[in-house]
């Protein structure tokens, strides 16, 4: 090759690699930004790599949680560390992807998940509702559209309302979280305010962006918010997932068993040293899940009643 001829290549891809560069601060500076205006600063990280912007939370809000939960799975909210990948090139795909665990983050930190509460949407169910499944419709979500998972720990299936309500930056244009595919989300109506058309959201719950190339949307009706990603994402089920509860000394924690029909008069509370109760009634009888931090880092002291153990009183140490 002639020395113009490698000249003129070589600055071509400086000139590439650095407009890639830029676009990859340029995103990460839309990710912390967002976290910032909202007002989640001082609870959530934001952290970049070549690759990922990758925001930090305890997942655990400081707004209400599990009120208003009718079918509960007597799983609790207990905090634990969860670092959320955002691509930082994103880049839209061939087909939409779905999976049984997040599929983005909210910018205070809680992972958001699609409509259904047990991984129940394969990439063929994307187009129908699945009513048996729909955790608005069988009363498993809060008054702030989450609830606690099989990790224990908390998370979105529907428009985070008390979130929303706490961002100090709320409004048709603020970002509310991001998929993990690097695409944002906004709320119910389009970032200019207008409403969004019967039809204009994808199968994804998503449109073309000006800005980003795409977008996704909360919305009134299933699928309320995420239930699949429009973007590439290289290793998608290597995704983080936060992990039941392990007994101390070894082993896992036991899933709990949704009690048939639901319960009545569930109530969640806590205190400033740490102590957090779970109280409802089912079938006339009352029922409890509560925990304190232990002596042990990350590691919690137990003591339930629940109907998935038929009222026995069971203690325990469980940790992250």
């Amino acid at each position: 090759m002639k020395h113009a001829q490698l000249f003129a290549a070589t600055a071509l891809f400086t000139i590439v690699a650095g407009g890639m560069a830029q676009a990859h601060e340029d995103h990460c500076a839309a990710v912390a930004a967002s976290v910032q205006d909202a007002g989640f600063a001082d609870r959530v990280v934001v952290s970049c790599t070549d690759t990922h912007a990758v925001i930090t939370s305890d997942t655990y809000p400081d707004h209400e949680k599990m009120t208003g939960i009718v079918g509960t799975n007597e799983q609790v909210p207990v905090p634990g560390t969860y670092a959320a990948p955002v691509i930082l090139a994103p880049e839209l795909g061939d087909a939409p992807l779905t999976r049984d665990a997040a599929l983005g983050v909210a910018v205070n930190g809680v992972p958001i998940y699609d409509y259904t509460g047990g991984g129940e949407m394969s990439q063929s169910d994307l187009a129908h509702h699945q009513a048996r499944h729909d955790t608005v419709q069988t009363g498993q979500l809060d008054v702030c559209g989450g609830h606690a998972g099989r990790g224990d720990d908390y998370h979105y299936h529907a428009k985070p309302t008390c979130m929303i309500e706490q961002m100090e930056n709320a409004g048709d244009d603020a970002i509310i979280g991001w998929g993990f595919d690097g695409f944002p989300i906004f709320g119910d109506n389009n970032p200019d305010g207008s409403v969004i058309a019967a039809g204009d959201l994808d199968i994804c719950n998503g449109q073309s962006d000006d800005t980003f190339g795409y977008r996704y949307h909360t919305s009134e009706d299933a699928p309320y918010i995420v239930q699949c990603l429009m973007g590439k994402v290289a290793e998608f089920d290597r995704l983080p997932r936060i992990p039941p509860l392990s007994v101390a000394g070894g082993g896992g924690a036991a899933p709990g068993r949704p009690p048939r029909g639901g319960v009545e008069k569930l109530v969640f509370s806590e205190t400033e040293n740490g102590e957090r109760s779970m109280n409802y009634t089912y079938g006339g009888k009352d029922y409890y899940i509560r925990y304190a931090p232990s002596d042990t880092p990350e590691c919690y002291d137990f003591v339930t009643s629940t109907v998935t153990n038929d009222g026995e009183v069971v203690s325990g140490e469980y940790c992250r």
